[in-house]
């Protein structure tokens, strides 16, 4: 089953702001998620049932996975230093 990715308008910017290699390296752990939206060292975030983390190098993709919509949205990318400042 292939998952639809959606990025929040937050999510967007802050991908835009990235050099191009780590844009594409970035693009190729979201087209991923649509395969498999729970691979092998995603972690699950501690404060909901639905916010799931993956590392791309220095950086962290923060998502959530709505099960019943057959959805992953991405809420933050960010490097890892600073993904967690606003939640």
């Amino acid at each position: 089953m292939t998952w639809k990715v959606e990025l929040t308008n937050a999510a967007a910017r802050e991908l835009a702001k990235l050099d191009r290699s780590t844009q594409v390296r970035i693009g190729a752990a979201i087209d991923q998620l649509a395969v498999d939206p729970r691979p092998a060292g995603c972690v699950k975030l501690s404060g909901g049932d639905t916010k799931w983390r993956i590392r791309v190098g220095d950086f962290r993709l923060v998502y959530l996975i709505l099960d019943d919509q057959v959805l992953i949205a991405v809420v933050r990318i960010a490097h890892r230093r600073d993904v967690y400042r606003s939640f």
